[in-house]
């Protein structure tokens, strides 16, 4: 799967991935990563990304020419749908990372200042994702998020497929207490069931425990 990124700050992407499990399906080519400076289209000296908002108010806007003439360069290399990344966009969940980790690649572009020309959306036909209700500098980082996410479920990227579906989220009921050794430690004793071999009766105490730990999430997950 290929991931480009269109940004005007494309080194921040290399650090992030260059170790984890990510880092290695790079090194292993089961996926790309490509971070585009959106400055390398603009067409003044200056290399100007954004301008004043048309009927007025605080902050700039990203011009709609750079961004859609860096996607229509990428293209022809990444058939996959195109991203914004948007405070008032599509939730990122487990449903959608999924969704999305079936496509070819996707293309990201990483909003900045007061949000993106609502031309590019149109003219692109993207798809606009949030990570969360609440304001960060820029898109870069929800565009990480959403890498991370979806690289996850790419065919061999994670090495035991089991332990998909055994994360948060993707199953209900999610998220119940781990442990690992030491059995006691300044003692706190892991609970006695998880010691005992039966796995049945662990399959149980982890469901309750899921269960009570996130019941508001559960429904939500059955609405949809």
């Amino acid at each position: 799967m290929r991931f480009d990124v269109v940004t005007i700050f494309p080194a921040m992407f290399a650090p992030v991935f260059q170790q984890g499990v990510v880092g290695r399906a790079l090194d292993r080519g089961l996926i790309e990563l490509h971070a585009h400076d959106l400055r390398e289209h603009t067409h003044d000296r200056h290399r100007q990304v954004d301008d004043m908002p048309f009927g007025g108010g605080p902050g700039m806007v990203l011009k709609p020419e750079p961004a859609i003439e860096a996607v229509e360069s990428i293209r022809p290399l990444n058939p996959g749908p195109v991203v914004l990344m948007e405070p008032w966009g599509e939730r990122l969940d487990a449903r959608l990372a999924e969704e999305l980790s079936k496509e070819p690649g996707l293309i990201i572009v990483c909003g900045r200042y007061e949000g993106i020309d609502d031309r590019v959306r149109e003219a692109l036909g993207a798809r606009e994702v949030s990570i969360g209700d609440y304001v960060l500098s820029g898109g870069e980082i929800p565009a990480m998020v959403l890498i991370d996410a979806v690289s996850r479920l790419v065919p061999g990227v994670v090495g035991d497929p089991e332990s998909l579906t055994q994360d948060s989220f993707s199953i209900e009921p999610s998220g119940w207490p781990q442990y690992t050794r030491p059995a006691e430690y300044r003692g706190m004793n892991v609970p006695e069931v998880l010691l005992s071999g039966d796995h049945a009766r662990i399959r149980q105490w982890r469901r309750q425990q899921a269960a009570q730990r996130h019941v508001s999430h559960i429904k939500e997950l059955k609405k949809t």
